[in-house]
């Protein structure tokens, strides 16, 4: 599960943001909420604000975060690690990042900081027995183990590198359970989608709907509660050689050579109505393939217990499918506590009885510098749980909405 999330000089993010899946006072939908160490946690959260405003950034610095933690050690000497400063600073100024998460009903705390496109400082703490405890901390190319951990950490030292993050060595080269507990959270349960790449996630749908019964049932029935009309879907995997004719003429002969002598999969997938069947690729709408396409990871996600993070989860989607995708998500009773954190223009969310105040989010750009402010609607004042969330964010009651010139005659009479 995850905590909470902080960030500063980070693409648009200049002053540090915080993001919390804490819940706060309110006592709405307590039934949605999961209890730990006396801590309460949302399950859901959306993140609404104008284009341009950071939403997509915000997301970015998450995915950044789990990305260098799972790949940061395959970087080579005089690599230097992608920091994006905000357009006003500049790489000698420190890019931090900390992140609270719970795995394996243990709370932990990991945290570095990022100067020259290097690592400048470093920690990992944990909470057993609800007390902080240190697992290492770091400064540069120095570290420094907790008294549990004392040696645990000697063989990480000749694989440590100034751009390279001391959690991704030492789950690499040492044997430390918390470390591995807490590398395994970046690694298998905090999933990051972003429309523009989700890592292909049609064909690992396909390939579960063809091979597991049991996922394809409950695709089938998730669709039923979707509203669609769709029956049934058949999909075959067979695998064949490409003939020459079939390879882009661009590809170096020896490339050709290497593909055409292996043998590769072809999917056929049909969906089934009640009087015909279309291809789901080649004759489907785009709506539908997105949904084919994310879900399997949905299920996969809700089942396991699992931190799915999206960037614009509306896209190719009607907004009843939306809706119904986030309202199965949410009512989902698995036996495990999953989460969802999304970013959204679909204002309708915000009046279905489902959110709470702690539960929207809104980013907004500062006038000063054009950095982008995170703020929840449970920090804003005079805001009553009962009011009509939708129609005061269109108002502009809670800023974070694009502030248009309608006097389109004042413009066209300047042309």
């Amino acid at each position: 599960m995850l905590l909470e999330f902080t960030c500063s000089n980070h693409k648009s993010i200049r002053d540090e943001v915080l993001f919390s899946m804490i819940a706060g006072n309110d006592n709405t939908y307590e039934e949605k909420i999961y209890k730990i160490d006396n801590i309460k946690i949302l399950k859901t959260a959306v993140i609404y604000g104008a284009n341009g405003s950071g939403k997509s950034n915000f997301i970015d610095a998450i995915s950044f975060v789990k990305n260098l933690v799972v790949n940061s050690i395959h970087n080579q000497p005089g690599q230097g690690i992608r920091q994006t400063p905000h357009k006003l600073n500049d790489f000698n100024q420190e890019s931090s990042y900390n992140i609270k998460f719970i795995i394996k009903d243990i709370r932990y705390v990991f945290g570095f900081s990022l100067k020259n496109m290097l690592v400048s400082d470093e920690y990992l703490y944990y909470f057993p027995n609800n007390r902080q405890t240190k697992i290492y901390e770091r400064n540069d190319k120095t570290f420094s183990e907790g008294n549990k951990f004392k040696g645990k950490f000697s063989v990480c030292k000749e694989v440590l590198k100034p751009n390279r993050l001391l959690l991704s060595c030492a789950a690499n080269f040492s044997s430390i359970q918390e470390v591995a507990n807490a590398y395994s959270f970046f690694a298998n349960e905090l999933i990051v989608y972003s429309p523009l790449n989700h890592d292909n996630w049609m064909n690992y749908s396909l390939y579960q709907i063809n091979s597991n019964p049991k996922i394809k049932a409950a695709v089938i029935n998730f669709l039923t509660e979707l509203g669609t009309d769709i029956k049934d879907i058949n999909v075959s995997i067979d695998q064949k050689k490409l003939e020459p004719s079939e390879l882009p003429p661009f590809l170096s002969d020896k490339f050709k050579t290497i593909i055409l002598q292996n043998k590769i999969d072809t999917i056929t997938s049909k969906v089934i109505y009640d009087d015909f069947e279309i291809d789901l690729m080649l004759e489907e709408s785009t709506g539908i393939k997105k949904l084919f396409s994310i879900l399997c990871p949905f299920i996969d996600i809700i089942f396991k217990g699992k931190v799915l993070i999206c960037d614009e989860l509306e896209s190719s989607l009607h907004e009843s499918l939306f809706y119904g995708l986030v309202k199965l998500f949410i009512n989902t009773d698995a036996g495990k506590f999953a989460q969802l954190i999304f970013t959204t223009h679909e204002t309708g969310l915000m009046n279905l009885d489902l959110l709470r105040r702690d539960q929207i989010w809104f980013t907004e750009l500062r006038k000063k510098d054009r950095s982008t402010d995170l703020f929840s609607l449970a920090e804003l004042k005079n805001v009553r749980k009962e009011e009509n969330f939708e129609k005061g964010y269109i108002a502009g009651k809670y800023g974070a909405i694009p502030m248009l010139n309608l006097n389109f005659a004042d413009i066209i009479s300047k042309l």
